[in-house]
């Protein structure tokens, strides 16, 4: 049994939390770049320049990217021969999200969701907890924008839509979307499990690394399918036009009962913001 202690993860939430509003991923930088050369329209070229600039300056100067500094999401995996010291993990996160908008002079955003009044501390976090073998603790501290979560979508499909109504929702989910989730996007697409699993596959989809394609390679050939859809909608950088509507599609699936086929679509903005840890 490994002890490890709540008060080290309290201090990564807020670490993370500071550092993955100020510092884009490298993986979507790449892809700015590589899409910028592929991109066939001058203001879309342009635009993907302004995202990369507006990378750098929020990088050097520590500021954060976007004004929406997003709902903290937070994924841990604890190994079952963990044993967590030193007072409440829930407590624990949601001490370090406070601690981490509050010194990192981030955006709070939330509030009652009838008064519209802000809590005033970005808390309370949403905190997904899976039990996993071994004796680490795996945590993923993810703000989440409001623009691009708000074009998201789940749906109990019929199971006589199979593939192709899946393929569909996706396609027709990023097209109702526009520009409201600040494209070019990540989309997250989960198939299975039940009502509350699928939207979780397709949030834990965006996790990936953009460019990092499913191990299953029938899943990696939808995810490239999708994609090229995606693109060929030309709503582009911003939505001014353009072939950079999407930078990836990242798919999971699990199985699901024999009556149900739900389908959930989860989308990430320009501002693809996740940074990991592991204890």
């Amino acid at each position: 049994m490994k002890e490890i202690s709540v008060t080290a993860i309290r201090n990564a939430v807020k670490d993370l939390s500071i550092k993955a509003n100020r510092e884009l991923g490298q993986d979507t930088l790449d892809a700015f770049v590589r899409y910028k050369e592929k991109e066939t329209s001058p203001v879309g070229r342009d635009i993907l320049d302004q995202l990369i600039e507006n990378a750098r300056i929020a990088r050097e100067e520590g500021i954060p990217m976007c004004q929406d500094t997003g709902l903290s999401v937070i994924f841990v995996d604890l190994g079952q021969e963990v044993h967590l010291t030193g007072g409440d993990l829930s407590q624990a996160i949601n001490d370090g999200v406070r601690d981490g908008y509050q010194e990192g002079y981030l955006r709070k955003s939330t509030c009652h969701p009838f008064t519209r009044k802000n809590i005033g501390d970005n808390t309370p976090a949403i905190i997904h907890l899976r039990l996993v073998p071994g004796d680490k603790v795996h945590l993923w501290v993810v703000p989440k924008g409001g623009g691009s979560e708000n074009m998201s979508r789940l749906a109990m499909l019929p199971p006589s839509k199979g593939l192709a109504g899946a393929k569909e929702l996706v396609i027709q989910t990023v097209k109702d979307a526009g520009p409201n989730p600040c494209p070019p996007m990540i989309v997250g697409v989960g198939i299975g499990g039940n009502f509350e699993v699928a939207p979780l596959l397709a949030k834990r989809a965006l996790l990936r690394q953009v460019g990092e394609r499913h191990p299953d390679p029938e899943l990696a050939a939808i995810e490239e399918e999708l994609l090229e859809k995606i693109n060929n909608l030309g709503w582009g950088p911003q939505g001014l036009g353009g072939r950079t509507t999407a930078l990836d599609v990242h798919l999971e699936m699990m199985p699901c009962h024999i009556a149900s086929f739900p389908v959930a679509v989860n989308i990430q903005c320009h501002a693809n913001r996740h940074l990991e840890v592991t204890f």
